[in-house]
């Protein structure tokens, strides 16, 4: 799989839209890249399954809630590697936890995570993860919109690592 597939996939699933466009964190944007298309599409999730294998060395998965659960499972099956789900918080109800499944104490475990635009939702799944005894170094996501979620990161000793960035998702459009 080539950068240049995926990003064919992702335009093909009309997962680029142009427009304006209010963000997560309060800003605005002339695009939008919609997660939703994306993960939803099997030809996506079939090239970013495959591509994020060819960037995992952690022995454990973990996927940010709701928006990256598919990308996590997808990597799981083609990985074999198992994965945990991190919420923004804990549910109010059954076990009430914000890691959903099996964890070991310094376990090391990579963030797969949709789109970084600040990595503020990263950031959260990682301290829930680093709370719960894990190992995190790293972030990889899908699309790096470079609009600082990389710099974020390293604040708190976390590389990020995309598949692809907005400058290329974007360029000849």
């Amino acid at each position: 799989m080539t950068n240049e597939q995926l990003i064919a996939a992702l335009r093909d699933a009309e997962a680029v839209q142009y427009g304006e466009f209010e963000l997560s964190h309060g800003g605005t944007s002339d695009y939008y890249v919609d997660k939703y298309l994306f993960e939803t599409d099997p030809r996506c999730l079939e090239l970013i399954a495959e591509a994020f294998a060819t960037k995992i060395d952690e022995p454990k998965l973990a996927g940010v809630a709701l928006g990256a659960v598919p990308l996590v499972a997808v990597t799981s099956v083609e990985t074999d590697l198992p994965y945990v789900i991190a919420r923004k918080k804990a549910k109010e109800y059954g076990t009430a936890k914000r890691i959903e499944g099996r964890l070991a104490e310094g376990e090391e475990v990579v963030v797969l995570e949709d789109i970084a635009t600040t990595g503020n939702s990263a950031i959260d799944a990682v301290e829930a993860l680093r709370e719960a005894g894990a190992e995190v170094n790293r972030v990889l996501v899908v699309v790096d919109r470079e609009e600082g979620a990389s710099e974020q990161l390293a604040e708190y000793d976390l590389e990020l690592d995309s598949l692809v960035t907005a400058s290329e998702l974007l360029a000849d459009q």
